[in-house]
């Protein structure tokens, strides 16, 4: 195949491993993004360890997807959790997996992968356009920009691939601003909607000023059916983290069918309840309760705090009693966190408007990847693993489509 001319909008993780697979087949790509520097959402998210994927047997990993499954997955079986961790090891990124399954890069941080990730696109000969605002289309069709300086550009390449992201993390870039351009051409755009983010709780005083910030470690929470193990942190509007990230679905389509949400949280799972009886059946005469807590069952002043919320501020004496809610606290979840403050989003193009090979119906020679699809996934690998597969996929859809 000649080489052809590609644009890329957006240098996130999709964008970037798409113009690194048609770079190297030859071809004349170049990246433009809004930002002043690449992958700006990429790095943020890399600080406290960057999570590429994860280890879990594929068929499992798949249901993670939701009900995007059936059309993501070909795009991650031909670019699974292995091929994404050899990709990272090629680059210098050597890979391990975590006691919890987790895939991250030694060095765990997003930074000397990126370094390396660019100094391969650049041998490459694949251009950055940084400063790069795209605003829609030209009346001949053109891809127009608007520069920095506020000057105006159009492009006219062979194909264009649209990587643009989600609507969480504006500041980052990500702000969903491109929704209206597509749909004004017919497009069906999914309403965006925090995915990953936190929820609201009608907190007391107390617990908003005392506890904000304090993390509930080695706890399950149930809704609905579904249960997920892991940790949670008290926000002084809410509770967050990633047990509470795992459920968001679930928790968000409650609160928008009944306008609240309702979870339990097991504060000791991995004691039984007819142990945690007998312990907290020994108290001694004149010992306070938090403190009879905290020895017996364990539990950090957060935790005892959190106990007492859940029953509007008096907790039962009796040791079945406070096991029975020890085991099942429950806790009434008010709305989401602002989709500012989410990890991800759910919404975006509608699995519809796309072909198999990633091409929006309504444009050809026009792809998409990554968060702009209307796909969500838990934190955990799940997400980075989304956007690095439907951005191969899309390189391979363009090449199959410019060789047609």
């Amino acid at each position: 195949m000649p080489a052809r001319d590609i644009a890329i909008i957006g240098a996130g993780p999709s964008g970037l491993i798409a113009a690194e697979r048609l770079a190297g087949a030859g071809h004349k790509v170049t990246l433009y993004d809004r930002m002043p520097s690449p992958a700006r959402k990429f790095l943020l998210a890399g600080r406290g360890g960057l999570n590429l994927t994860h280890s879990e047997p594929l068929e499992m990993l798949l249901t993670r997807y939701g009900a995007a499954q059936s059309w993501l997955e070909p795009a991650i079986r031909a670019f699974p959790p292995q091929a994404l961790r050899d990709w990272a090891d090629a680059l210098g990124a050597q890979s391990f997996i975590g006691t919890s399954g987790r895939v991250f890069p030694e060095a765990m941080k997003a930074s000397p992968l990126l370094r390396a990730w660019l100094r391969r696109l650049e041998g490459l000969g694949v251009t950055l356009a940084a400063g790069r605002h795209w605003t829609g289309w030209s009346e001949d069709g053109a891809l127009a920009f608007e520069n920095r300086d506020g000057g105006h550009e159009l492009v006219r390449p062979d194909a264009t691939l649209l990587a643009l992201g989600g609507a969480s993390w504006p500041r980052l870039g990500s702000d969903g601003g491109w929704a209206a351009l597509l749909a004004a051409r017919g497009l069906a755009i999914a309403p965006f909607q925090p995915a990953n983010g936190g929820f609201t709780v009608a907190w007391s005083d107390m617990m908003r000023e005392r506890f904000a910030g304090a993390p509930l470690k080695r706890v399950v929470i149930r809704s609905g059916g579904r249960q997920v193990t892991g940790e949670a942190m008290i926000d002084a509007q809410g509770i967050e983290g990633g047990a509470i990230y795992a459920l968001s679905g679930t928790l968000r389509a409650a609160i928008q069918s009944d306008g609240v949400a309702e979870v339990t949280l097991d504060l000791r799972p991995d004691m039984e309840s007819v142990r945690l009886v007998e312990r907290l059946g020994r108290r001694r005469k004149g010992e306070t309760l938090s403190n009879h807590l905290r020895k017996a069952a364990g539990l950090a002043p957060a935790a005892v705090a959190l106990l007492r919320e859940s029953t509007g501020g008096k907790l039962p004496e009796a040791a079945e009693a406070l096991a029975a809610l020890i085991k099942a606290a429950p806790l009434r979840l008010t709305g989401m966190m602002p989709i500012e403050r989410a990890i991800s989003t759910a919404g975006g193009i509608e699995a519809s408007e796309v072909d198999a090979q990633f091409m929006l119906k309504r444009l050809p020679g026009v792809f998409a990847a990554g968060e702009m699809l209307d796909w969500e996934a838990p934190t955990g690998g799940y997400l980075l693993q989304g956007c690095f597969a439907t951005g191969v996929a899309a390189a391979a859809g363009m090449e199959a489509w410019l060789d047609s």
